[in-house]
């Protein structure tokens, strides 16, 4: 698999040189993303612009690491302006998959995320001081 890839506090960004997202390149992005999730890292942007095509194993992999990134609060985002792999990916069923047109609209989303968590952060610890005061 041909890639970039650049981590952030908040994100980690793979840039594929692919044109398919298929054959080999599902199951080395797969161990990529798992040394990601074990250096903490649960926002996950794949820059898929050159990618013409997955294929069911591309399909099972991004599957995985969007539950993977859903399940620790994160994003998994794949960044296309291809509409033809947009309709593929959205009939493939990846329901916690985010699209996104630009690279910069996918960081924006992975901040908004950020903030969201935060605040529902907040909001559970103000609930569960308000819970425990006895009077």
């Amino acid at each position: 698999m041909n890639y970039t890839i650049e981590k952030n506090e908040q994100f980690a960004l793979l840039r594929l040189t692919e044109s398919a997202f298929s054959d080999e390149v599902p199951i080395e992005f797969e161990t990529v993303s798992r040394v990601l999730f074990r250096e903490g890292y649960s926002n996950i942007i794949i820059d898929m612009d050159p990618v013409q095509s997955v294929d069911q194993g591309g399909v099972t992999t991004l599957r995985k690491t969007s539950r993977q990134c859903t399940n620790e609060n994160g994003l998994f985002i794949a960044v296309t302006k291809n509409d033809d792999l947009i309709e593929f990916l959205d009939k493939s069923n990846l329901s916690e998959l985010t699209i996104m047109p630009t690279v910069e609209e996918a960081i924006d989303a992975v901040f908004m995320n950020e903030l969201e968590n935060d605040f529902r952060s907040e909001e559970d610890d103000e609930y569960d001081l308000g819970g425990s005061v006895e009077n």
